[in-house]
């Protein structure tokens, strides 16, 4: 194992969107048994602390590589096209017109059956921004679409946690 390999690499997967949750999460025990530090107390206090680092480096791998949002933006950073969702924060005018009718449909929501077809639309919304960020990514092999496509996710994915959060409280 290679501390400077990417996750890709560190996990023996493709550079790409597109991943089976299933194998990501093998891969990640696979190297945890071997990077356990307990594997390696009879050599010492300083093999222990390198068996610590690795995995701690396997753990973060795995948190990037198992969130579908997270392995994009990653796969951006690594492609040369960083998300910098911070500083970045620019939008397509026909995005923002739709988060402004998401926001108004929030606020004038006055019954979880109204709630729930706006979570319905932008579940919707999201897989098609999902198929278009993967078609970006895997096939057209444009990370500065990807990663527009990421910052529209991830605010998606803020809205429609105040969206299910809103459920909840009605809810109860």
């Amino acid at each position: 194992m290679n501390l400077q390999s990417d996750d890709f690499e560190l996990f023996g997967l493709q550079p790409q969107f597109a991943q089976d949750r299933s194998v990501i999460d093998e891969r990640w025990k696979q190297l945890q048994r071997q990077a356990h530090p307990d594997r390696f107390a009879d050599q010492g206090p300083a093999a222990q602390r390198l068996a610590m680092q690795w995995s701690v480096r396997i753990n973060e791998a795995h948190q990037r590589l198992k969130d579908p949002l997270r392995r994009a933006a990653y796969l951006c950073q690594l492609r040369g096209a960083p998300v910098d969702a911070h500083d970045n924060t620019a939008m397509p005018a026909q995005f923002l017109v739709q988060q402004i009718e998401w926001r108004e449909a929030l606020d004038e929501a006055g019954d979880i059956d109204a709630l729930e077809a706006l979570a319905d639309q932008t579940r919707a919304e999201r897989a098609q921004a999902f198929e278009q960020l993967a078609h970006s990514l895997d096939v057209a092999g444009d990370a500065r679409q990807a990663a527009a496509w990421v910052r529209s996710l991830m605010f998606m994915e803020r809205f429609s946690q105040e969206v299910d959060a809103r459920i909840d409280r009605m809810g109860v």
